[in-house]
C-alpha cells in the first residue's frame, strides 16, 4: 500500500447517489483502474472505535483498492468490562479524488479482526455506506457465535448491476460507518467476550475494492 494518511477527528458514514440510468447505458463497467493517481483525503473521522490518531488510510499502488487500518477498535462485554464497551463504531468520511472523466463504486469490502466469544455470547460486525447528500444507505452485517476464539473475516459484495456510482462531475464525500457489537447472551457474566477490528501489528485491516466507469461525455 502506498502513502498511508493518518486519520484524526469528527463524524460521518458511507455509500449511494447513482448516475442517471441513461448514463449507465453509455458507459461500460470495468475493473481495470484509470492510469492516473487516485488521492484519498480524510474529511472526518469519529467514533468510539477510532479515537483521534488510531486509524489510517492507504491507497493501493494499482488504484484498485484502499485500506483502513485501526489500532484501538475493540468491543467487549462481561468480566470487568465498562458497561458501554459492548458496542464500538467508527464513522469515516473520505474525499476520493478520481481522474477526470471517471467515476467509481465500491464493488466489495473485506473486514478482518479477532474475536474471543464465550459459549452463549455473540459478536456482530456491521457496515453501512452512502455518498454525501444521498438518502440511500446500503447496510450489511455478519454475526459470529460463541464459543469462538480465532481470527474472523467478513466480505460485503455488490453485484455489478447493483453498483451505486459516485455522481460524475460533482465532489461528494464517500462515507463508511462500521460497528462492532458483542452480546453476552447466556454466557457466564464473569467471563469476558470481545471482538476487535484493530491492527497494532499492521496485519488486520479493512479493504475496499473499487470498480470503475467512464463518465458520459458532457
Amino acid at each position: 500500500m502506498a502513502g498511508a494518511l493518518l486519520v484524526s477527528g469528527a463524524v460521518a458514514a458511507l455509500f449511494a447517489t447513482a448516475i442517471p440510468a441513461h448514463a449507465d447505458r453509455q458507459a461500460s463497467v470495468f475493473r481495470d483502474p484509470p492510469p492516473d493517481k487516485i488521492v484519498i483525503d480524510i474529511a472526518t473521522v469519529n467514533g468510539s472505535g477510532c479515537p483521534k490518531g488510531t486509524a489510517a488510510v492507504a491507497v493501493s499502488t494499482d488504484n484498485t483498492a484502499f485500506t483502513v487500518t485501526y489500532s484501538q477498535y475493540l468491543a467487549q462485554v462481561g468480566g470487568v468490562s465498562d458497561p458501554t464497551a459492548f458496542r464500538k463504531n467508527c464513522e469515516l468520511s473520505l474525499v476520493v479524488n478520481v481522474p477526470q472523466g471517471f467515476t467509481y463504486a465500491i464493488a466489495s469490502a473485506d473486514y478482518r479482526g479477532f474475536a474471543s466469544l464465550q459459549p452463549g455470547a455473540s459478536g456482530t460486525e456491521k457496515a453501512s455506506y452512502y455518498f454525501q447528500g444521498s438518502a440511500d444507505t446500503a447496510a450489511k452485517s455478519h454475526e459470529f457465535d460463541g464459543a469462538y476464539s480465532d481470527n474472523w473475516e467478513a466480505t460485503d459484495t455488490t453485484d455489478v448491476a447493483q453498483l451505486v456510482w459516485a455522481p460524475c462531475g460533482v465532489e461528494r464525500n464517500f462515507n463508511v460507518n462500521t460497528e462492532l457489537r458483542v452480546d453476552a447472551g447466556t454466557s457466564d457474566p464473569a467471563r469476558t467476550s470481545f471482538m476487535t477490528m484493530d491492527s497494532t501489528d499492521g496485519s488486520i485491516n479493512t479493504t475496499y475494492h473499487l470498480a470503475w466507469k467512464e463518465c458520459p461525455a458532457s
